[in-house]
């Protein structure tokens, strides 16, 4: 069973190390610098967040859909979201509002001390744990839950990461933000989003554009 395993997380074919190394050469390509970014990328077997049928196409840097209306983002935007939030200090305390299939929670929870994640579709959530799981990833907290209401319990966070586009930015998101922490949220409406870095200072709140983005809404509530 072991082997079985093991083959399935290596892929073949399209799933191969060698589709991964052209994958990550296409990200440099696009701007992606983070080395520890690019080799969570290439290491991660994205095939196993999708469903069979679309394994061949894990590699390819394009969403693909995983369910109930929801999508596994482009590897391109889990990358450059992953080092917007690493970019500007340590980062060990993390919110992520949207786990979905798991992947950019998988990407990132290695280089952070601690992920907290919430999905508000229930068998998205239990799909991602099982995932997670398989790939010997311990440093998650999963929720079931309403992600526009942060997770107040773990507050305050030096990272949050938002899956998914509201047409404005939670309170309760920046309020959970300690100083010095970073959100990196795609904020608009269809065909208008913009991802943003938000920087908590002592005073004020850093605003940057890193530039255009698709994303399904964010709705609050739980499914």
């Amino acid at each position: 069973m072991a082997c079985v395993a093991d083959l399935r997380l290596a892929g073949i074919g399209m799933t191969s190390a060698r589709t991964r190394d052209r994958l990550v050469q296409r990200l440099r390509d696009q701007g992606i610098t983070n080395l520890q970014v690019l080799d969570r990328i290439r290491n991660v077997p994205r095939h196993i967040f999708v469903d069979e049928a679309l394994g061949s196409r894990a590699y390819e840097d394009t969403a693909l859909p995983i369910g109930f209306g929801q999508t596994i983002s482009q590897p391109y935007i889990v990358a450059r979201m992953t080092e917007a939030l690493l970019e500007g200090g340590a980062v060990d305390n993390v919110l992520e509002v949207g786990t979905g299939c798991g992947y950019q929670t998988s990407v990132l929870a290695p280089l952070v001390a601690h992920v907290n994640t919430i999905e508000r579709i229930e068998p998205l959530l239990s799909r991602a744990k099982e995932r997670l799981k398989e790939l010997g990833i311990r440093n998650v907290r999963f929720r079931h839950g309403d992600g526009t209401l942060g997770w107040k319990a773990h507050a305050p966070f030096d990272g949050i990461l938002v899956a998914a586009a509201p047409l404005t930015v939670p309170e309760a998101l920046l309020k959970q933000l300690r100083v010095g922490g970073r959100l990196i949220v795609p904020v608009g409406p269809e065909g208008e989003q913009q991802l943003v870095r938000f920087t908590r200072r002592e005073q004020r709140m850093e605003r940057e554009v890193l530039g255009p983005v698709a994303f399904v809404p964010l709705l609050g509530g739980i499914a």
